[in-house]
Formats: structure tokens, C-alpha cells, sequence
């Protein structure tokens, strides 16, 4: 069972279309995996919409209040051009499942994922990263695996990361990790991953992570490279 989920405030900015691409997506995946989440977001949305009808009722009935002709006229106008005359089509389109091959394991992509690009997968011993296409200022998206057996050494975050287990498990010092769980990180955490039978997660990180012990320390000039 998913444990882990976006916040309150993540939901709502979501809906209302606030949030930044790499979060959106992530967001999008846990809601598509996440029975809770869909409720809480069809409820946000029904939100969001009664407060747009009511804004554009209210500007509407200043505008009849004062000039009732003109009113009447911009909205046969608006009737005719945004409804009647338009003759655009969604674009409705099958979805392909899309998978990817990591360390002789194959992985099929959430929905959301099937049109975004990435790339080759980068390999560092029992670590593999792929760069998702998604120009996000100074945020970077990434499918990132660890192989069975695999971790990475305890570290903190010198900005956010945003783990979403895709597929397989892993756990650390705060408890086991299931697909869906969406897992928010800060300077304040530390941790030490590490996976059984390997997995694939989604990340989002605003900075490189940081090592905090013996050996490991070696490893934060490519800190940029894991994350």
C-alpha cells in the first residue's frame, strides 16, 4: 500500500496548474498509481472550477448591470466565435506502452512518461541515470535505478529531492518503499537507499546531494552525476 504522498498544497497547485513541469509530471504519476490521490484530486478540481464559474458569473453580471445591450452582444459573439465556429478537435491518440531496459531488467513507463523523452541510461557500478527531456530551469528530471544489491551511500540534500518509486523496492532508515510512494527530501533528511531486488524511480532534484561519511565523501564532486 502507498504510504507516502504529495502534500495538501502540492494537490492543489497541481490542479490549478502552479506547479513546475518536473513536479507536475511527478505529481501525475502518483495520482495514476494512487486511488486516495484521485479522490483528493477530482476534489480539488470541482474546487477550482466552481470558483473559475463563479469569478467569470460574478464579471458577468457587472457587465449586464451596466450596459445590458452590450452584454447581450459579446455574448452572442463569444457563443458564435468559441463554440459555433470552432472546428478544432482534440487530439485523441491510443497510448503505446513504452519500456526501457536497465541492467537486463525491462521497465514499462507510466503514461505520463510515454511522450517525454530521455536519454541513454549512465551507469556508475550498481547505479544507472537517465536525463528526462524536460527544460525545467535549474530543476533536473531523471530515471534513475539501482541494481539489486545496490545502494547509495548516506547523504543529505543541499536542496530537494523528489524520490517516485516507479517499480521494484527499497528502503532506508526511515522505513520500506513501495511503487507509488512519492518521497520528499531536504536538507533536514539524511539517508542511506538501498534495494533487495533493484528498482526505478522518477527524481527531481534542485541541486546535487551531498555525502556525509568516511569514503563516500570522495564522492561529492560528481554528486551532479548520481542526481
Amino acid at each position: 500500500m502507498i504510504k507516502h504522498h504529495p502534500t495538501n498544497q502540492l494537490l492543489t497547485q497541481y490542479c490549478a496548474g502552479n506547479l513546475s513541469a518536473s513536479l507536475s509530471v511527478a505529481v501525475s504519476i502518483h495520482v495514476d498509481m494512487c486511488p486516495l490521490c484521485q479522490e483528493k484530486v477530482a476534489h480539488y478540481e470541482q474546487q477550482h472550477a466552481e470558483h473559475a464559474f463563479m469569478h467569470r458569473q460574478s464579471d458577468s453580471l457587472e457587465d449586464v448591470s451596466s450596459n445590458p445591450e452590450q452584454a447581450e452582444e459579446d455574448f452572442d459573439s463569444m457563443l458564435f466565435n468559441t463554440i459555433v465556429s470552432n472546428d478544432e478537435v482534440d487530439e485523441v491518440y491510443e497510448i503505446e506502452p513504452v519500456t526501457v531496459c536497465v541492467k537486463n531488467t525491462e521497465y514499462t513507463l507510466p503514461r505520463t512518461l510515454t511522450r517525454i523523452g530521455h536519454s541513454k541510461f549512465s551507469s556508475l557500478g550498481k547505479l544507472a541515470r537517465s536525463r528526462v527531456d524536460i527544460d525545467d530551469g535549474e530543476l533536473r528530471s531523471s530515471l534513475f535505478h539501482i541494481d539489486a544489491g545496490g545502494e547509495i551511500p548516506e547523504h543529505t540534500h543541499t536542496g530537494f529531492e523528489l524520490t517516485l518509486l516507479l517499480d521494484g523496492e527499497f528502503s532506508d532508515e526511515a522505513g520500506s518503499y513501495v511503487p507509488g510512494d512519492f518521497i520528499w527530501q531536504d536538507q533536514q533528511h539524511q539517508h542511506t537507499p538501498v534495494t533487495k531486488d533493484g528498482c526505478l524511480c522518477y527524481t527531481v532534484v534542485s541541486s546535487a546531494l551531498h555525502f556525509n561519511k568516511g569514503l563516500s565523501k570522495l564522492l561529492n564532486p560528481i554528486g551532479q552525476f548520481i542526481y
